[in-house]
């Protein structure tokens, strides 16, 4: 593993890791989460002959956490998730996976710079809110995390409400457990000044999917209702896409069926053109 510092635009120092060779894979977390979320996936894919990059966004796990809001925008994360992508794979195209935000930050970024993505990997995400209404519950219900975060910090985040959404179903698993540790060790002020000015306005990209000509997978749990009928819509919008549901999954897909997840996840990438294989 190389642990890379990469500074941005404004200056911040973003935690990033490189692992193993090969087509380049970088994972974007969800809204909360931390690089920790996807260490399950290094060993497998580094295994099956791909370099795994995983990052922390601005705020975030081991990344530099300003609690001054100014420093929080969708243009900002965007420009950051650019940054990562060059110092872990060059001027490689990469696969982007995202859960959930990440899938959404790796849709922005694959409609400015087409060129750098060679597919994309969707879990548990969607296009955002076509319809103002629904955008408007969205923002209502990250306004809500934001303020609890500001009021009791991440004290008791994991064992409540979030605790499906940030680590899982399955909480007792030793991978669900790292991952709810590094969530409750960030800066609670800084992740709510995320979610209040990155993940909760965060444009909506639904009719442009169209443009989006890279190969997808779109990939969610079974259970993981709140996505479900989003998958569908990216199944249907993007040119290249394929959706696989992933039985007894929820919105932690990658951390509750890991095999599952792992064995969907190294087909698709396999049948690329620039697989390990090929």
């Amino acid at each position: 593993m190389t642990t890379v510092r990469v500074e941005t635009a404004d200056g911040l120092g973003l935690h990033a890791e490189i692992h193993g060779d090969g087509p380049p894979v970088l994972f974007s977390t969800g809204f909360c989460q931390t690089s920790e979320n996807f260490r399950g996936q290094v060993d497998p894919l580094v295994a099956a002959g791909y370099r795994v990059i995983l990052w922390d966004y601005r705020g975030h796990g081991r990344s530099d956490a300003p609690e001054d809001p100014s420093f929080y925008s969708m243009d900002r994360v965007v420009d950051d998730l650019s940054r990562v992508l060059r110092a872990g794979a060059g001027d490689r195209p990469a696969v982007l996976a995202g859960l959930s935000f990440g899938g959404l930050a790796s849709l922005h970024f694959t409609l400015g710079q087409p060129e750098r993505t060679s597919a994309l990997l969707l879990i548990a995400s969607g296009p955002g809110f076509k319809k103002p209404e629904a955008q408007a519950r969205w923002e209502a219900m990250t306004e809500r995390t934001a303020l609890r975060l500001e009021a009791r910090g991440f004290d008791g985040y994991i064992a409540g409400s979030a605790g499906p959404s940030a680590i899982g179903t399955r909480p007792d698993l030793p991978l669900a457990v790292a991952a709810g540790r590094a969530i409750e060790a960030q800066t609670p002020r800084a992740v709510a000044c995320f979610g209040r000015h990155v993940t909760g306005p965060c444009p909506t990209v639904i009719d442009d999917l169209a443009r989006v000509v890279a190969p997808a997978l779109v990939l969610v749990g079974a259970e993981d209702q709140a996505f479900l009928r989003a998958s569908e819509v990216m199944e249907a919008r993007l040119p290249n896409a394929t959706r696989v549901v992933i039985p007894e999954g929820g919105h932690c897909v990658n951390l509750e069926e890991q095999a599952a997840f792992d064995r969907e996840v190294t087909k698709f990438l396999a049948g690329l053109p620039d697989s390990a294989g090929s």
